[in-house]
């Protein structure tokens, strides 16, 4: 069994480090302000969820795969290492030019280790991964061009030379005498607000006055509001899910000790929000709405990072999504009055998802307030989230102003103009 003992080792290996990956890209993506980037690391970290699952899958087929899904420290000590830059792009580069090519090669590596016919099915999966490592590099590119690793770079490449590459498969090199490992000295820190890059922000998008807000909270359920003004209401609520996608993010990194399973899911919603993101930000422009004058609400994401992982995930599935079933449902309704298959097509997309999220928070709550020994019912965990939500609002929830004035931001009263109902 000595064969088949030393693939599931191999295995094991690509499995902790591409679980890593997932645990500490996340750390960059409310750190760059790029909208299309956050999305693409989105996809990154759910792709890469998906070839650790398939191949703990495989591996637990296989003698010598090991119980559990626990990272080794050395792993964990070269991931901590990359993340802590000021820029985060070079931190993306860090990880797509240093750490991410070595995962190629390790997979590479694995199909030279292995038997074409004997290891046939680990061989069919880890060919696929290596397409999609290919492609990772490719699409990252344009967003890290003129951009390098540098001085921190090298740090990371000595980190991982002294392991001989992910799976020791070539010669190691010792690290310096005078090495320090600063993710074990400086502890890692979420930032205070997400980063958006160029485009104009403020604390919220959601309002009651139509020339303040663009998303007026009244008109989504008032039957008088003419249904154009309601498709591009929601297509703004939903590209304001970024917000989501930030907050989100942060809970990987924060729960080292979770399941895989967990971050598994967690994975999923992540990409889910962020395509639910993307629906507003490829529809809007269609409609005439310029995304340059549409502010971000960043209210949410400063309100939750002051907030424990648990509370953080709570309000998300427990009270964000579960309350917003019936305005979508209303606003669902509205939307196919006007025979446009994309929107009714998108918006069911979003509705399926969410109510798929929802369960998500009843199986993994509890799951999340253990690691945080919190004890007690979960309805009573969600009411005291919630009542500490709506006091951290009052210092964080306010905080972000205008970016732009009132007569150059989208509003309420720019949708009925751009909708021809003013």
């Amino acid at each position: 069994m000595a064969a088949v003992q030393e693939m599931a080792r191999l295995q094991r290996m690509l499995f902790e480090v591409e679980r890593e990956f997932v645990r500490t890209a996340t750390t960059f993506i409310p750190r760059v302000g790029e909208v299309e980037l956050k999305y693409l690391l989105c996809q990154h970290v759910w792709e890469s969820a998906g070839h650790a699952r398939f191949i703990r899958e495989r591996g637990r087929e296989m003698s010598g795969f090991g119980k559990g899904d626990s990272v080794c420290e050395s792993y964990r000590t070269v991931f901590e290492e990359a993340i802590r830059v000021d820029d985060p792009l070079v931190g993306l580069a860090a990880f797509y030019q240093i750490l991410k090519p070595a995962l190629l090669s390790a997979y590479r590596h694995y199909l030279e280790a292995t038997h074409h016919l004997a290891d046939w099915p680990s061989r069919k999966l880890v060919e696929e991964f290596i397409v999609d490592e290919k492609r990772h590099l490719n699409e990252i590119e344009p967003y890290l061009e003129g951009v390098e690793a540098g001085e921190s770079g090298e740090r990371f490449k000595g980190a991982l030379d002294s392991l001989g590459g992910w799976l020791g498969e070539r010669e190691s090199t010792p690290l310096p005498e005078d090495f320090k490992w600063i993710g074990k000295e400086i502890p890692y820190r979420h930032p205070e607000t997400c980063n958006r890059g160029d485009y104009p922000v403020c604390s919220s998008a959601y309002g009651y006055d139509p020339a303040e807000f663009p998303i007026v909270r009244s008109w989504m359920e008032d039957p008088k509001t003419d249904a154009r003004v309601i498709r591009l209401t929601i297509y703004i609520w939903l590209m304001m899910e970024l917000d989501a996608v930030d907050y989100l993010a942060t809970v990987f990194y924060d729960t080292p000790d979770a399941s895989f399973d967990m971050h598994f899911d967690l994975a999923r919603h992540l990409w889910d929000e962020s395509r639910h993101s993307a629906f507003g930000y490829k529809q809007l422009p269609k409609f005439g709405v310029d995304l340059s004058k549409l502010e971000h609400s960043l209210e949410l994401y400063n309100i939750l990072i002051h907030m424990s992982p648990p509370e953080r995930y709570a309000m998300m599935t427990m009270e964000f999504e579960a309350s917003s079933f019936p305005t979508k449902a209303i606003i669902m309704d509205r939307v196919r009055e006007l025979n446009d298959f994309e929107a009714d097509t998108l918006l069911a997309f979003d509705r399926n998802d969410e109510q798929q999220h929802v369960r998500y928070g009843h199986r993994w709550l509890p799951e999340i307030m253990k690691l945080f020994g919190e004890e007690g019912p979960v309805d009573a965990f969600v009411e005291s989230a919630k009542a500490r939500f709506n006091e951290l609002a009052k210092t964080h929830g306010t905080k972000t102003p205008h970016s732009l004035p009132a007569d150059e931001r989208i509003t309420g009263n720019t949708l009925l103009k751009i909708a021809g109902v003013a």
